[in-house]
């Protein structure tokens, strides 16, 4: 199995078969955290992934320039639980760069609902039609394109 991560607030977790095939997708499930922002509720995506084999393909984030501090901060503490999360439950983790899934994607370049609009035709079961699931596409990507 494949296990595909958009680690942000808005995104999502993915599961597909060794062979590409759509098994599920979950938004990010948060939690209030410190003042009026969210963070990934670490126990309700130990619960998602508990009884799920495989690999996880995390998409590997970085620090990006005129980015907030303590949105960076935000971000950096969702991708910690993540991380911590699949590691307590014994996941392997490839961690895989935005560049590297989207180059094989065939996305380089284009605006950011062509990852939707490719997801959307590879896997037309997955519900993808609101505009705020491109963290849910991102998710099918990586795990599709990121373990090849």
């Amino acid at each position: 199995m494949k296990i595909g991560v958009d680690c942000g607030i808005s995104g999502a977790i993915a599961l597909l078969n060794d062979n590409d095939s759509f098994i599920a997708v979950y938004d990010m499930p948060v939690m209030a955290g410190t003042g009026k922002r969210q963070q990934v509720n670490g126990a309700e995506l130990a619960k998602i992934l508990k009884h799920v084999g495989g690999v996880a393909y995390v998409e590997k984030v970085y620090a990006m320039p005129k980015q907030g501090v303590s949105s960076m901060f935000s971000f950096g503490t969702s991708y910690g639980i993540v991380l911590g999360v699949l590691a307590a439950l014994g996941i392997p983790v490839v961690l895989v760069t935005p560049q590297s899934w989207k180059k094989r994607a065939g996305l380089t370049g284009k605006e950011k609902d062509a990852a939707r609009a490719l997801a959307q035709q590879l896997y037309p079961i997955a519900e993808l039609g609101r505009k705020k699931d491109i963290g849910r596409a991102d998710a099918l990507l990586i795990a599709r394109f990121g373990g090849t």
